[in-house]
């Protein structure tokens, strides 16, 4: 790493050629350069070439699935005998050094194709994807697409990114992690691989200081870990277990800033280092911040083993080739479950969603038996807004979890205002004094001097002692003005506190609890902002002749927003979790895919920080940080795989999430329906029962997730299958996996998933589901409820199921009248040894006659 070293001395050299050059180059990327960087074609873009020759991952036959009565023994299954789904080994490492060779394969492509052009090579990518990201003009890459060894030429497109109490709200202390040995086994042997903006070593939420246990790197696992300037030698231990970082595809289009987003795989935004710890951080970690002490954290799966592949930066989010070159490494590592916390910021165009780069290369990953997770997105409430499309990724909604920090502020006038902020309160009453009326006599005429930006601007004698009130006004929405930089006025002005009142113009933005050392307040809605400013302006005493104040009257006390009410319903989905049905193409035709596949915490998570975490200026310089978004559900669900991969290790990856879905919770804490913001403004007084399109399966069930009792299994040939049977597709199905589609198809209604989802039931259909039991020998029972407008009947009603057999459920639907509204049903499998299987149902159009003959 001498060389990175070299590059960090010469960065201030003109010579941005070399300089380009040389990144790529130390970036890991096999580089072929047809071309000086000075001479490139203005029109030069990214593109994601894929070859037709399968890459090494498909080389070794796909998941095997055992049926029937081939039994396991294992001290970890409880008593008796239980089948496991099968995924095959790792196979990387023993055939690495297929990487170079197939690297010189596409060079040769290039330069046979492009025969003493202009064009560079940033990643060739062999294990998951055979090809490579190149950057041409548009007409070489159609020169590129008229090879005969090429099967398909994609433009680079744009991503983006989309805990203390979560563990107890989840149930895990006493329940999954208990079965498993307690925290301190929790996820061991499992790596967790993450695609995201990086990881800041030194945070104690990956220490592996634990000299009370054996911590051993998993065998099956060679992933390295890069050595910079800010992420030196040491940073990666038996915790982290490798980490590396992916931009030649940002830097080839001159937008990656050293300073802001750096060449190594140290978080500058934080989100990384976020969701890192959401799924796997340490057991324990004090919750320090802005002085005040909320708990101690803890991942989901505390012992699992973190491997990060930095793709995404703070400046610019990220681009597909990157992201596809970091899944490609993770999966030649032997990553055992890939997170990831970001989605694409447009729909793919083309015959279906499920062909873009992205979800080809993690079609490949699960095939290789890699457990996939991403998040939903965070553009809902709206229909068909999720951004994660394809049945082979588990696919997470965010809900709100049990815990809330509520604040409120008490007027001299008795009326009880409510606010947000992570504050202490005050010890009595003190005196309101508005920010617009304590400027000094060289104060400028700034419009925005209520929003305490500038200690300079205001008379310290009539602050001092006072509570400040301050607007909140859409600067602090846009990140012009902060919090943080109000509370140093105050402290600056020695106010005893600050009091943010809403600008009326900011209309339904949500405000989250905020850290603050002093005590403060913010008011988050305008019309009780109005009832304080009435109070205040009430209270005050003004000459009649100059009209200046001669006395501040109004009095406020600060309650305080440090201690956590546990009273909340929960969980609610939350309005921005993305929402199905499940868009097929780019004209939102629905697919018979349920999409989310469940939701899980991830509203307001406290958990680790980068300590050059620049994404929240709030939590700027802090060791941990309160989040948002379904980037903070996903990483529940990872560490909460790592679980179950831990007791079941041979579970296929379908396996796995049906094992999540059948048993998730269709009740919140109080036993009534989890329910649904519908709207962003005011969501909390939009709500309505949740449907799957909502929530998926429902909300995750950790302890339930461990024991699930049957199985829904589905293989790389299925997906394939699928795949094969949407109308226009074989040729995308050969460019991307170097296969044709045989007479063997079926509809995304056919999949064998722990759902049933129909877009169009014209009259009447039969749908099959075949189930596998892992647990003891048990007799089930069959209940169900008919979406509206449809009846369904299940065969059998009742059956036995010895441990290893399967068992198929004939579901007969038909239509009772014409609609085109969804309507959502459930099946329910009820056992004698406890298990419950939840199966829901979703139907969209129903027609129940032909009208034209009629």
């Amino acid at each position: 790493m001498g060389a990175y070293r070299m590059w960090v001395e010469l960065k201030m050299e003109k010579d941005f050629t070399f300089r380009l050059l040389f990144v790529v180059l130390l970036l890991g990327v096999f580089v072929d350069c047809g071309f000086c960087l000075e001479d490139t074609d203005s029109d030069a873009v990214v593109y994601i070439v894929t070859l037709k020759q399968a890459p090494v991952s498909h080389l070794y036959g796909e998941e095997f699935r055992v049926k029937g009565h081939h039994h396991h023994n294992s001290k970890n299954h409880g008593s008796g005998n239980v089948s496991r789904l099968h995924k095959p080994r790792h196979i990387s490492h023993k055939h690495a050094h297929d990487a170079s060779s197939t690297s010189r394969m596409h060079n040769s492509l290039l330069r046979k194709a492009l025969r003493g052009e202009k064009y560079l090579k940033l990643y060739s990518y062999h294990y998951l994807i055979n090809g490579f990201a190149v950057l041409v003009t548009p007409q070489q890459a159609f020169k590129l697409a008229n090879r005969r060894e090429v099967a398909n030429v994609a433009l680079d497109f744009s991503v983006r990114t989309a805990t203390t109490h979560t563990p107890q709200f989840l149930g895990l202390p006493l329940g999954a992690w208990a079965q498993e040995g307690g925290y301190e086994t929790a996820g061991e042997g499992i790596v967790i691989g993450f695609i995201d903006t990086g990881i800041d070593p030194t945070h104690p939420s990956f220490s592996d200081n634990t000299p009370e246990r054996h911590y051993p790197v998993p065998q099956h696992f060679s992933g390295i870990c890069e050595v910079t300037r800010d992420f030196p030698s040491g940073s990666c231990n038996r915790k982290l277990v490798g980490a590396r970082h992916f931009a030649a595809s940002a830097i080839t289009r001159g937008i990656f800033n050293t300073s802001q987003d750096y060449a190594s795989p140290f978080d500058g935004d934080g989100h990384g280092t976020h969701t890192a710890s959401v799924a796997a951080g340490n057991h324990g970690i004090s919750v320090v911040v802005a002085g005040h002490h909320f708990g101690d954290a803890s991942g989901m799966a505390p012992r699992a083993h973190v491997a990060v592949y930095k793709a995404l930066y703070k400046s610019f989010g990220g681009f597909a080739a990157d992201v596809v070159a970091a899944i490609d490494q993770a999966a030649q590592d032997g990553v055992d479950i890939i997170n990831l916390s970001i989605t694409p910021n447009r729909r793919p165009p083309g015959v279906a969603t499920f062909f873009n780069p992205i979800d080809m290369a993690l079609l490949s990953a699960v095939k290789a038996g890699i457990f996939v997770v991403q998040a939903a997105g965070n553009t809902g409430p709206s229909p068909k807004s999720v951004s994660s499309f394809s049945p082979w990724i588990f696919t997470v909604g965010a809900s709100t979890h049990d815990r809330v920090y509520s604040n409120s502020i008490v007027l001299g006038n008795n009326i009880t205002i409510a606010g947000v902020g992570l504050a202490p309160g005050t010890d009595s009453m003190y005196t309101l004094v508005m920010a617009s009326h304590a400027l000094n006599d060289t104060a400028a005429s700034d419009m925005y001097v209520g929003e305490c930006q500038d200690a300079s601007s205001f008379n310290q004698t009539l602050v001092q002692g006072n509570l400040l009130v301050c607007s909140y006004s859409v600067r602090f929405v846009l990140g012009l003005s902060t919090i943080k930089q109000a509370l140093e006025t105050a402290k600056n002005l020695s106010a005893a506190g600050v009091v943010f009142c809403m600008d009326p113009f900011v209309i339904g933005f949500q405000i989250n609890p905020t850290p603050m050392r002093l005590p403060g307040i913010i008011i988050p809605s305008a019309n009780d902002s109005k009832i304080l400013l009435q109070y205040y302006n009430s209270s005050l005493d003004q000459d009649e002749v100059t009209k200046k104040i001669t006395r501040f009257g109004a009095v406020a006390s600060i309650s305080g927003g440090l201690k956590a009410n546990f009273s909340l319903s929960a969980p609610n989905v939350m309005f921005y979790s993305a929402r199905g049905p499940d868009p097929e193409d780019s004209f939102l035709d629905d697919a018979d895919i349920l999409k989310p596949n469940l939701v899980a915490p991830g509203n307001l998570i406290w958990a680790a920080w980068s300590s050059g975490g620049m994404d929240s200026v709030e939590f700027e310089g802090e060791d941990f940080a309160m989040m948002s978004g379904t980037s903070m559900a996903a990483p529940h669900v990872a560490g909460l795989a790592a679980l179950i991969k831990q007791k079941f290790p041979n579970l296929s990856t379908a396996a796995i999430g049906s094992a999540l879905s059948t048993t998730a919770s269709l009740s919140d804490k109080y036993g009534g329906p989890i329910l649904a913001q519908r709207s962003y403004a005011n969501p909390d007084s939009n709500q309505s029962p949740a449907t799957p399109f909502d929530m998926g399966s429902g909300f995750v069930n950790a302890t339930a997730a461990l024991d699930p009792g049957l199985i829904f299994d589905t293989g790389y040939s299925d997906y394939m299958s699928f795949l094969c049977g949407i109308n226009g597709s074989a040729p995308m199905v050969r460019n991307y996996t170097g296969e044709s589609c045989g007479a063997s198809t079926m509809s995304g209604t056919d999949l064998n998933l722990p759902s049933i989802t129909i877009s169009k039931l014209n009259q009447t259909r039969t749908v099959q589901r075949t189930l596998i039991n892992i647990a003891a020998n048990e007799t089930y029972v069959v209940g169900w409820s008919a979406p509206y407008g449809a009846s369904i009947k299940v065969t059998p009603a009742r059956f036995f199921i010895a441990c290893g057999q399967q068992q198929v459920l004939s579901v007969d639907f038909n239509a009772t009248m014409n609609n085109s509204s969804p309507s959502f049903g459930r099946i329910g499998l009820f056992g004698n040894q406890g298990h419950v299987i939840n199966i829901p149902l979703s139907v969209i159009v129903k027609i129940s006659y032909n009208t034209t003959n009629s």
